[in-house]
């Protein structure tokens, strides 16, 4: 692919040999084997989500459960009715946010881009406060709907203010409007809880991300939501390998530049709405996962969105798991573990010079 071969070229060390290489049989072979690790590291990660809590479970004690599930066993009750809605709330909401900060990653050309600086998370807080005082919600199944009409209305007035002008929303206004509507939206939010402490009570488990007590009640509403955000984001590849190209470039190549925009903004908002009410605002892992994911499998925006899913749904998982054990008895919320953990490996990426320039 052009793209890709251009790319490779401006990379620092990267030359034909590379580019040979990742385009050719060898290339294929990288992501081939890539792609059965993620498998097989995910597969042990959903194990170990299922056996690791505040009590540990034996491996084959979690395959009983799941295949002659004893209603009288305490294990077993644990296993399915809340270490298995977790994992899969913790699956689902990973893949999204994974796909979520790519394509806001590419839309943007900008390599810190993610649900922050696009006002999801925050538009998604303010609807969640207005839930809260509005119908005195208190459990996410009763705000998360707030929540996710919150995250599209900021999305809807990032793109306005950015789309205002002779050029239209170009990547550098639409972070910049981002930011700003980010900022204040955020001090709304604060001036709110600061003078309603119900709120404030409220809002503040919600606030730093968790899977816990998320269950099938929260996420099953929300599921036509994450499928068709899913399917959208896997059919943008094309489209955000084009714009990473240039407007110019890429409305000569036969592109509606202003129509990818748009339907790449309803996709981030579909999605980052969406898991940002289920879960809270967990941030960095749609930060982190798309850089690591250049890595090993180059600038080609459809390898990206297609690993982007399953490492950030691993990763999600990884730091799921230190939360529980990392303060036993009690656990840590997994916001704040995948903040801790995930600064320095961004740090790391950037250090190295891997993170890819958009």
């Amino acid at each position: 692919m052009t793209s890709s071969t251009q790319a490779d070229t401006s990379t620092p060390g990267g030359g034909l040999s590379t580019v040979t290489q990742r385009n050719g049989p060898v290339g294929m072979n990288r992501k081939a084997l890539s792609g059965i690790l993620i498998t097989i590291a995910l597969a042990l990660v959903i194990l170990a989500s299922l056996a690791i809590g505040a009590a540990h479970i034996p491996p084959h004690t979690v395959w009983e459960a799941l295949t002659s599930y004893d209603p009288n066993n305490p294990e077993h009750i644990a296993v399915v009715e809340k270490r298995i809605p977790r994992t899969v709330v913790g699956i689902v909401v990973g893949v999204a946010l994974g796909l979520a900060g790519t394509i806001a990653q590419g839309v943007t050309r900008n390599p810190l881009a993610d649900l922050g600086i696009l006002g999801i998370n925050q538009g998604a807080a303010l609807g969640i406060v207005a839930g809260i005082i509005l119908i005195g919600a208190t459990q996410p199944h009763q705000y998360m709907w707030f929540g996710v009409a919150g995250a599209a209305a900021a999305t809807a007035l990032v793109w306005f203010l950015a789309s205002q002008g002779r050029e239209g929303a170009t990547p550098v206004k639409l972070a910049l409007s981002g930011a700003a509507i980010a900022a204040a939206l955020s001090s709304i939010v604060s001036g709110i809880l600061i003078s309603d402490s119900q709120a404030l009570d409220s809002m503040r488990f919600w606030q730093v991300g968790s899977l816990a007590g998320r269950d099938y009640d929260v996420l099953i509403p929300t599921l036509p939501l994450f499928a068709v955000g899913t399917l959208a984001a896997l059919l943008l590849g094309r489209t955000l390998n084009l714009l990473a190209l240039g407007d110019d470039t890429a409305h000569g190549l036969g592109l509606n530049v202003k129509t990818a925009r748009i339907l790449s903004a309803l996709t981030i908002a579909l999605l980052g709405g969406a898991a940002t009410a289920v879960a809270g605002p967990i941030a960095f892992l749609g930060l982190i996962v798309p850089h690591t994911v250049r890595i090993f499998v180059g600038p080609n925006y459809k390898w990206i969105l297609a690993y982007s899913a399953p490492v950030a749904a691993l990763v999600i998982l990884l730091a799921d798991i230190l939360a529980r054990v990392i303060a036993r008895p009690g656990e840590l919320q997994v916001g704040i573990v995948l903040a801790l953990i995930g600064a320095p490996v961004f740090i790391a990426v950037i250090r190295r010079g891997k993170a890819a320039t958009l």
